[in-house]
């Protein structure tokens, strides 16, 4: 029987996590959770799992692996710090111009990725840094969105799912409000708005104060169910654009910072209605590129990515792939974390 700790810090964790729960606790492993910070909804957590408060609480429990769908981790914990990731490469770029998917932070020993085009990178990576290991294992958040639910109710009418990075710099929701306001009042299209929670709170009252018939607005710690429902995507720049094509379904950008063969972009609101047609009538040329983009990106529809996960963190546990480099002291990072999380006890 192994220990897994679960280290979160949004409420879209649980639907990118869960599926490895289940994995684990039909083993009879042992699961809890840790939330780093105060952005995680408490009453989203299930009777039956069992939430870790301090880090005095993580030594005591002692995980075999901590795993976490975030950017970084205090590498003074105990156990084997697993990157799930917590979303796809939407090709957002950090201040100084470089891949902020792809930059190593010197947080994680093992690396789950999606599919080839970001494995390959992260292997180059592995070949330069030498102290963490790589395996492609496709992502445990869109296992279920693979899995046909006999309950689902066919739409007889076009269901559109709008949604938006929260990055000032990126985001169009603010932008487009009033075209998809008038579009939800004018075209016989079934609107479903869910905004990132970190959105500016001001735009979300906006399109909550819009609903009606034809629109409504979303908050939930689990996407896949409004991902399986519509039938297309309109976006900016968000990972969530990958999670909806991996579907087989178009999306509709508006201003994506990188647009590709894959996407119908717009770079103005007046563009919107023409754009969600064309992506209706799901064109021969552009479902072609699509296909293209999801072999390299997440070739999995099995619906077995969690179960990939779990051997590919046993093989490393049971030293299967040894690493000949040990990952180097994190000191300033991890004193950021100890004055956040009130812990200065060494050992």
């Amino acid at each position: 029987m192994k220990k897994f700790l679960f280290y979160i810090s949004q409420n879209y964790s649980f639907a990118m996590l869960r599926p490895l729960q289940d994995i684990l606790l039909a083993r009879d492993d042992q699961v809890c959770w840790f939330i780093e910070r105060d952005n995680v909804n408490r009453d989203y957590f299930k009777e039956d799992e069992r939430l870790i408060n301090t880090v005095l609480d993580i030594f005591e429990y002692q995980p075999d692996a901590v795993l976490a769908p975030g950017n970084t981790i205090p590498s003074f914990l105990p156990g084997l710090k697993v990157a799930i990731f917590h979303g796809f490469d939407a090709g957002k770029l950090d201040r100084k111009g470089n891949n902020d998917h792809f930059k190593i932070r010197g947080c994680f020993d093992l690396y789950c990725t999606q599919g080839p085009s970001t494995t390959a990178k992260f292997q180059e990576l592995q070949k330069i840094y030498q102290y963490f290991n790589v395996i492609e294992t496709g992502w445990p958040a869109l296992d279920k969105l693979f899995v046909n639910d006999a309950t689902k109710v066919e739409n007889t009418r076009p269901v559109i799912f709008f949604g938006s990075t929260f990055s000032k710099r990126l985001t169009q929701a603010r932008n487009n409000f009033e075209q998809v306001k008038h579009l939800s009042e004018t075209m016989d299209w079934q609107w479903i708005v869910s905004l990132h929670p970190k959105s500016d709170p001001d735009v979300i009252d906006m399109y909550r104060s819009v609903q009606s018939d034809n629109l409504r607005y979303v908050e939930t710690d689990d996407m896949l169910p409004i991902l399986q429902e519509a039938n297309i995507m309109v976006g900016d720049t968000s990972s969530a654009l990958t999670m909806f094509i991996v579907q087989k379904k178009p999306v509709v950008t508006a201003h994506n910072i990188d647009p590709k063969p894959y996407m119908l972009n717009i770079t103005s609101p007046e563009q919107l209605k023409a754009a969600i047609e064309q992506a209706l009538s799901q064109p021969t040329d552009l479902m072609q590129e699509i296909e293209n983009y999801i072999s390299q990106t997440h070739p999995y529809t099995d619906g077995k990515s969690a179960e990939r996960v779990v051997n590919a963190i046993d093989s490393v546990l049971a030293g299967e792939l040894p690493l000949k480099v040990k990952k180097p002291l994190n000191f300033l990072r991890d004193l950021k974390f100890r004055k956040y999380l009130s812990y200065w006890k060494f050992y």
